[in-house]
Protein backbone atom coordinates (compact mmCIF):
# COMPACT_ATOMS: atom_id res chain seq x y z
CA UNK A 1 0.00 0.00 0.00
CA UNK A 2 1.12 3.47 -0.70
CA UNK A 3 2.08 5.51 2.30
CA UNK A 4 0.57 9.29 2.61
CA UNK A 5 3.83 10.94 1.68
CA UNK A 6 3.79 8.91 -2.09
CA UNK A 7 2.50 10.36 -5.18
CA UNK A 8 0.88 7.45 -7.32
CA UNK A 9 0.96 8.20 -11.03
CA UNK A 10 -0.88 5.83 -13.83
CA UNK A 11 0.42 6.27 -16.96
CA UNK A 12 1.02 3.95 -19.95
CA UNK A 13 4.19 3.49 -21.53
CA UNK A 14 5.10 4.07 -24.97
CA UNK A 15 5.13 7.52 -27.32
CA UNK A 16 4.43 10.40 -25.29
CA UNK A 17 3.78 8.80 -22.04
CA UNK A 18 7.33 7.14 -21.88
CA UNK A 19 8.40 10.90 -22.50
CA UNK A 20 5.77 12.04 -19.18
CA UNK A 21 7.42 9.34 -16.75
CA UNK A 22 11.19 10.46 -17.75
CA UNK A 23 10.14 14.32 -17.06
CA UNK A 24 8.30 13.37 -14.26
CA UNK A 25 11.50 11.20 -12.50
CA UNK A 26 13.92 13.97 -13.90
CA UNK A 27 11.93 16.75 -11.94
CA UNK A 28 11.17 14.22 -8.21
CA UNK A 29 11.51 11.13 -8.40
CA UNK A 30 11.46 10.69 -4.53
CA UNK A 31 8.38 9.82 -3.21
CA UNK A 32 6.85 8.78 -6.53
CA UNK A 33 4.99 5.91 -7.56
CA UNK A 34 4.70 5.35 -11.41
CA UNK A 35 2.47 2.25 -12.25
CA UNK A 36 3.03 2.14 -16.23
CA UNK A 37 -0.48 0.40 -17.74
CA UNK A 38 0.45 -1.50 -20.70
CA UNK A 39 -0.85 -3.51 -23.39
CA UNK A 40 2.33 -5.41 -24.13
CA UNK A 41 3.99 -6.38 -21.27
CA UNK A 42 7.50 -7.19 -22.86
CA UNK A 43 7.33 -3.84 -24.22
CA UNK A 44 6.30 -2.95 -20.72
CA UNK A 45 8.99 -4.30 -19.50
CA UNK A 46 11.75 -2.94 -22.01
CA UNK A 47 10.06 0.89 -20.74
CA UNK A 48 10.90 -0.32 -17.34
CA UNK A 49 14.38 -1.11 -17.78
CA UNK A 50 14.95 2.09 -19.90
CA UNK A 51 13.93 4.40 -16.54
CA UNK A 52 15.38 2.55 -14.01
CA UNK A 53 18.72 3.04 -16.20
CA UNK A 54 18.45 6.74 -15.59
CA UNK A 55 16.63 6.57 -12.32
CA UNK A 56 17.90 3.16 -10.51
CA UNK A 57 16.45 4.23 -6.94
CA UNK A 58 12.74 4.66 -8.91
CA UNK A 59 9.44 3.06 -7.75
CA UNK A 60 8.08 1.98 -11.44
CA UNK A 61 5.48 -0.87 -11.20
CA UNK A 62 3.81 -2.35 -14.51
CA UNK A 63 0.63 -3.66 -15.16
CA UNK A 64 -1.29 -5.11 -17.70
CA UNK A 65 -4.50 -3.45 -19.54
CA UNK A 66 -5.60 -3.16 -22.82
CA UNK A 67 -8.35 -0.51 -22.94
CA UNK A 68 -9.79 -2.26 -25.82
CA UNK A 69 -11.04 -4.64 -23.36
CA UNK A 70 -13.80 -4.61 -21.23
CA UNK A 71 -12.42 -7.64 -19.07
CA UNK A 72 -8.57 -6.98 -19.13
CA UNK A 73 -10.11 -3.00 -18.22
CA UNK A 74 -11.94 -4.57 -14.65
CA UNK A 75 -8.97 -7.39 -14.43
CA UNK A 76 -6.20 -4.03 -14.03
CA UNK A 77 -8.63 -1.51 -12.00
CA UNK A 78 -8.95 -4.65 -9.44
CA UNK A 79 -5.23 -5.34 -9.54
CA UNK A 80 -4.67 -2.09 -9.26
CA UNK A 81 -6.99 -1.47 -5.91
CA UNK A 82 -5.44 -4.32 -4.26
CA UNK A 83 -1.92 -3.04 -4.89
CA UNK A 84 -2.47 0.55 -3.66
CA UNK A 85 -4.86 2.78 -1.46
CA UNK A 86 -4.62 5.68 -3.60
CA UNK A 87 -4.09 7.04 -7.08
CA UNK A 88 -3.23 10.63 -7.67
CA UNK A 89 -2.78 11.22 -11.20
CA UNK A 90 -4.33 8.96 -13.60
CA UNK A 91 -3.02 9.80 -17.18
CA UNK A 92 -5.54 8.99 -19.97
CA UNK A 93 -3.53 8.39 -22.73
CA UNK A 94 -3.71 5.19 -24.60
CA UNK A 95 -5.19 6.00 -28.02
CA UNK A 96 -4.82 4.35 -31.53
CA UNK A 97 -5.51 5.74 -35.24
CA UNK A 98 -6.20 2.10 -37.23
CA UNK A 99 -5.14 1.90 -40.52
CA UNK A 100 -4.88 5.99 -41.77
CA UNK A 101 -5.79 6.51 -45.35
CA UNK A 102 -3.91 9.84 -47.01
CA UNK A 103 -6.03 11.19 -49.10
CA UNK A 104 -3.26 12.94 -51.66
CA UNK A 105 -6.07 15.09 -53.69
CA UNK A 106 -7.44 16.72 -50.41
CA UNK A 107 -3.81 17.32 -49.78
CA UNK A 108 -2.55 18.89 -52.79
CA UNK A 109 -6.13 21.05 -52.69
CA UNK A 110 -5.66 21.78 -49.42
CA UNK A 111 -1.94 22.95 -50.30
CA UNK A 112 -3.35 26.03 -52.51
CA UNK A 113 -5.73 26.94 -49.65
CA UNK A 114 -6.00 29.30 -46.75
CA UNK A 115 -6.40 25.87 -44.36
CA UNK A 116 -2.90 24.79 -45.62
CA UNK A 117 -1.16 25.47 -41.94
CA UNK A 118 -4.19 24.00 -40.41
CA UNK A 119 -4.35 20.72 -42.35
CA UNK A 120 -0.06 20.55 -42.00
CA UNK A 121 -0.77 21.07 -37.64
CA UNK A 122 -3.90 18.98 -37.26
CA UNK A 123 -4.54 16.68 -40.27
CA UNK A 124 -7.49 17.79 -41.31
CA UNK A 125 -9.36 16.63 -44.14
CA UNK A 126 -6.53 14.38 -45.54
CA UNK A 127 -7.00 11.64 -42.87
CA UNK A 128 -9.51 9.05 -42.95
CA UNK A 129 -9.46 5.48 -41.37
CA UNK A 130 -11.35 2.34 -41.25
CA UNK A 131 -13.02 1.12 -37.99
CA UNK A 132 -12.51 -2.49 -36.21
CA UNK A 133 -14.78 -4.43 -34.21
CA UNK A 134 -13.51 -5.57 -30.50
CA UNK A 135 -14.38 -8.96 -29.17
CA UNK A 136 -16.78 -7.05 -26.78
CA UNK A 137 -18.58 -5.64 -30.17
CA UNK A 138 -17.30 -2.36 -29.93
CA UNK A 139 -15.79 0.07 -32.39
CA UNK A 140 -12.34 -1.01 -32.00
CA UNK A 141 -11.12 3.21 -31.83
CA UNK A 142 -13.95 4.56 -29.38
CA UNK A 143 -13.21 1.12 -27.33
CA UNK A 144 -9.41 1.99 -27.23
CA UNK A 145 -9.11 5.72 -26.95
CA UNK A 146 -12.77 6.30 -25.02
CA UNK A 147 -14.74 3.64 -23.64
CA UNK A 148 -12.44 2.04 -22.03
CA UNK A 149 -10.85 4.98 -20.32
CA UNK A 150 -13.97 5.48 -18.80
CA UNK A 151 -14.61 2.77 -17.14
CA UNK A 152 -11.28 2.48 -15.81
CA UNK A 153 -12.02 5.63 -13.91
CA UNK A 154 -15.64 4.30 -13.17
CA UNK A 155 -14.02 1.08 -11.58
CA UNK A 156 -10.98 3.50 -9.43
CA UNK A 157 -13.57 5.85 -8.32
CA UNK A 158 -12.67 4.34 -4.61
CA UNK A 159 -8.73 5.03 -4.97
CA UNK A 160 -9.33 8.44 -6.84
CA UNK A 161 -11.86 9.73 -4.35
CA UNK A 162 -10.92 10.21 -0.92
CA UNK A 163 -11.74 12.86 1.82
CA UNK A 164 -9.21 15.33 2.11
CA UNK A 165 -7.66 14.06 -1.59
CA UNK A 166 -7.55 15.78 -4.64
CA UNK A 167 -6.66 13.57 -6.88
CA UNK A 168 -6.36 14.49 -10.96
CA UNK A 169 -6.96 12.78 -14.29
CA UNK A 170 -5.72 13.86 -17.47
CA UNK A 171 -6.77 13.16 -20.78
CA UNK A 172 -4.54 13.17 -23.53
CA UNK A 173 -7.00 15.14 -26.82
CA UNK A 174 -5.90 16.18 -29.76
CA UNK A 175 -6.08 19.65 -32.03
CA UNK A 176 -8.00 17.12 -34.50
CA UNK A 177 -10.95 16.74 -32.18
CA UNK A 178 -13.75 18.52 -34.31
CA UNK A 179 -17.23 18.71 -32.96
CA UNK A 180 -18.25 17.96 -36.95
CA UNK A 181 -16.70 14.29 -36.76
CA UNK A 182 -19.14 13.65 -33.92
CA UNK A 183 -22.45 12.57 -33.09
CA UNK A 184 -24.45 11.78 -29.86
CA UNK A 185 -26.79 9.62 -32.28
CA UNK A 186 -23.39 7.48 -33.13
CA UNK A 187 -21.14 7.89 -30.11
CA UNK A 188 -18.75 5.06 -31.46
CA UNK A 189 -19.03 6.38 -34.51
CA UNK A 190 -19.84 3.32 -36.91
CA UNK A 191 -20.97 5.55 -39.90
CA UNK A 192 -18.05 7.89 -40.26
CA UNK A 193 -14.83 7.59 -41.30
CA UNK A 194 -12.90 9.85 -38.84
CA UNK A 195 -13.25 7.76 -35.62
CA UNK A 196 -10.17 9.13 -34.34
CA UNK A 197 -11.19 12.74 -34.24
CA UNK A 198 -14.95 11.67 -33.23
CA UNK A 199 -13.00 9.54 -29.89
CA UNK A 200 -11.20 12.91 -29.04
CA UNK A 201 -13.94 15.21 -29.15
CA UNK A 202 -15.98 12.66 -27.20
CA UNK A 203 -12.91 12.68 -24.65
CA UNK A 204 -13.19 16.46 -24.61
CA UNK A 205 -16.36 16.37 -23.55
CA UNK A 206 -16.42 13.24 -21.47
CA UNK A 207 -13.91 15.46 -18.93
CA UNK A 208 -16.82 18.57 -19.00
CA UNK A 209 -19.12 15.53 -17.68
CA UNK A 210 -16.69 14.20 -14.92
CA UNK A 211 -15.71 17.68 -13.25
CA UNK A 212 -19.21 18.37 -13.35
CA UNK A 213 -19.97 14.86 -11.38
CA UNK A 214 -16.16 14.71 -9.16
CA UNK A 215 -15.46 18.09 -8.09
CA UNK A 216 -17.22 17.69 -4.70
CA UNK A 217 -14.97 14.41 -4.01
CA UNK A 218 -11.55 16.02 -4.46
CA UNK A 219 -11.42 14.92 -8.24
CA UNK A 220 -10.88 17.03 -11.33
CA UNK A 221 -10.33 16.66 -15.02
CA UNK A 222 -8.47 18.30 -17.08
CA UNK A 223 -7.53 17.90 -21.32
CA UNK A 224 -4.14 18.46 -22.92
CA UNK A 225 -3.39 18.15 -26.53
CA UNK A 226 0.43 17.25 -27.33
CA UNK A 227 0.01 18.73 -31.26
CA UNK A 228 1.70 17.16 -34.00
CA UNK A 229 4.43 14.73 -32.74
CA UNK A 230 6.41 12.21 -34.91
CA UNK A 231 5.11 8.86 -32.85
CA UNK A 232 4.56 5.78 -33.76
CA UNK A 233 1.13 6.58 -34.73
CA UNK A 234 1.79 9.47 -37.35
CA UNK A 235 4.93 7.84 -38.58
CA UNK A 236 3.09 4.98 -40.32
CA UNK A 237 0.32 7.23 -42.38
CA UNK A 238 3.79 7.96 -45.10
CA UNK A 239 6.82 6.20 -46.03
CA UNK A 240 9.73 7.36 -43.42
CA UNK A 241 12.01 8.88 -46.17
CA UNK A 242 9.01 11.20 -46.88
CA UNK A 243 8.81 12.37 -43.29
CA UNK A 244 13.03 12.73 -43.69
CA UNK A 245 12.25 14.79 -46.34
CA UNK A 246 9.55 16.81 -44.62
CA UNK A 247 11.15 17.68 -42.12
CA UNK A 248 12.91 20.57 -43.00
CA UNK A 249 9.56 22.05 -44.07
CA UNK A 250 8.19 21.02 -40.59
CA UNK A 251 10.73 22.81 -39.00
CA UNK A 252 10.40 26.26 -41.11
CA UNK A 253 6.45 26.06 -40.58
CA UNK A 254 7.12 26.66 -36.88
CA UNK A 255 8.20 30.48 -38.03
CA UNK A 256 3.64 30.49 -38.59
CA UNK A 257 2.19 27.84 -36.34
CA UNK A 258 2.98 26.92 -32.80
CA UNK A 259 1.30 23.46 -33.01
CA UNK A 260 4.01 21.63 -34.05
CA UNK A 261 5.96 19.85 -31.31
CA UNK A 262 7.36 17.16 -33.48
CA UNK A 263 9.22 15.11 -30.68
CA UNK A 264 6.92 13.43 -27.42
CA UNK A 265 9.18 15.51 -25.18
CA UNK A 266 8.20 18.70 -26.68
CA UNK A 267 4.34 16.98 -26.69
CA UNK A 268 4.34 15.80 -23.65
CA UNK A 269 4.92 19.47 -21.98
CA UNK A 270 1.14 20.43 -21.49
CA UNK A 271 0.94 16.52 -19.68
CA UNK A 272 4.05 17.89 -17.47
CA UNK A 273 2.83 21.10 -16.52
CA UNK A 274 -0.73 20.35 -15.66
CA UNK A 275 0.79 18.14 -12.89
CA UNK A 276 2.59 21.43 -11.10
CA UNK A 277 -0.47 22.77 -11.17
CA UNK A 278 -3.22 23.05 -8.23
CA UNK A 279 -6.12 20.76 -10.23
CA UNK A 280 -8.68 22.96 -8.77
CA UNK A 281 -7.26 25.63 -10.62
CA UNK A 282 -7.33 24.30 -14.05
CA UNK A 283 -10.38 25.52 -16.10
CA UNK A 284 -12.73 22.66 -17.06
CA UNK A 285 -13.36 24.44 -20.32
CA UNK A 286 -9.94 24.59 -21.42
CA UNK A 287 -7.56 22.24 -23.34
CA UNK A 288 -4.18 22.55 -22.60
CA UNK A 289 -1.99 22.81 -25.61
CA UNK A 290 1.82 21.85 -25.93
CA UNK A 291 3.45 24.21 -28.26
CA UNK A 292 6.44 25.10 -29.43
CA UNK A 293 8.20 27.99 -30.64
CA UNK A 294 10.09 29.02 -34.32
CA UNK A 295 13.45 28.13 -32.06
CA UNK A 296 11.90 25.04 -30.76
CA UNK A 297 11.33 26.05 -26.97
CA UNK A 298 8.12 24.68 -25.65
CA UNK A 299 5.66 25.89 -23.55
CA UNK A 300 1.62 25.39 -22.52
CA UNK A 301 -1.21 27.48 -23.64
CA UNK A 302 -4.97 26.72 -22.99
CA UNK A 303 -7.19 26.94 -25.49
CA UNK A 304 -11.33 27.31 -25.02
CA UNK A 305 -12.87 23.88 -26.23
CA UNK A 306 -15.68 23.52 -28.65
CA UNK A 307 -17.83 21.57 -26.41
CA UNK A 308 -21.41 22.77 -23.71
CA UNK A 309 -23.00 21.08 -20.49
CA UNK A 310 -25.89 19.83 -22.46
CA UNK A 311 -23.91 17.53 -24.56
CA UNK A 312 -21.60 16.63 -21.91
CA UNK A 313 -24.19 15.41 -20.25
CA UNK A 314 -26.19 13.72 -22.74
CA UNK A 315 -22.90 11.80 -24.16
CA UNK A 316 -21.88 10.75 -19.72
CA UNK A 317 -25.85 9.36 -20.01
CA UNK A 318 -25.08 7.47 -23.22
CA UNK A 319 -21.61 5.60 -21.77
CA UNK A 320 -23.75 4.95 -18.78
CA UNK A 321 -25.93 2.72 -20.21
CA UNK A 322 -23.78 1.67 -22.22
CA UNK A 323 -21.55 0.44 -19.15
CA UNK A 324 -24.64 -1.47 -17.92
CA UNK A 325 -25.58 -3.36 -21.15
CA UNK A 326 -22.03 -4.78 -21.71
CA UNK A 327 -21.25 -5.77 -17.51
CA UNK A 328 -24.65 -7.29 -18.20
CA UNK A 329 -23.11 -9.22 -21.50
CA UNK A 330 -20.22 -9.96 -19.45
CA UNK A 331 -22.01 -11.39 -16.33
CA UNK A 332 -24.49 -13.72 -19.01
CA UNK A 333 -21.04 -15.02 -20.78
CA UNK A 334 -19.62 -15.75 -17.84
CA UNK A 335 -22.51 -17.99 -16.23
CA UNK A 336 -22.46 -19.32 -19.96
CA UNK A 337 -19.04 -20.26 -19.96
CA UNK A 338 -19.96 -21.86 -15.74
CA UNK A 339 -22.67 -23.81 -17.23
CA UNK A 340 -20.48 -25.30 -20.01
CA UNK A 341 -17.87 -26.13 -17.44
CA UNK A 342 -20.40 -27.56 -15.17
CA UNK A 343 -21.99 -29.62 -17.90
CA UNK A 344 -18.58 -31.09 -19.15
CA UNK A 345 -18.30 -32.47 -15.67
CA UNK A 346 -20.85 -34.26 -15.52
Amino acid sequence: MLSGGIISVLVSCSGVGLALCERLLSHNSDGLQLCLACRNMQRAEATRSHLLTSHPAAQVDLLQMDTSSISSVLRAAQEFKLRYARLDYLYLNAGIMPNPQFDVKAFVKGLFSSNVINMFSTGEGILTQKDGITNDGLQEVFATNLFGHFLLVRELEPVLCHAGQTSQLVWTSSSNALSSTFSLDDIQHQKGTQPYSSSKYATDLLSLALNNRYNKQGLYSSVICPGFMLTNMTIGILPFYLWKLLMPFFLMLRIFTNTLTLTTYNGSEALFWVFLQKPESLNPFSKYHSLTSALGNSYTQPHKMDINMETSESLYEKLLQLEKDMRGKLKDKEKESHHAKETCRI
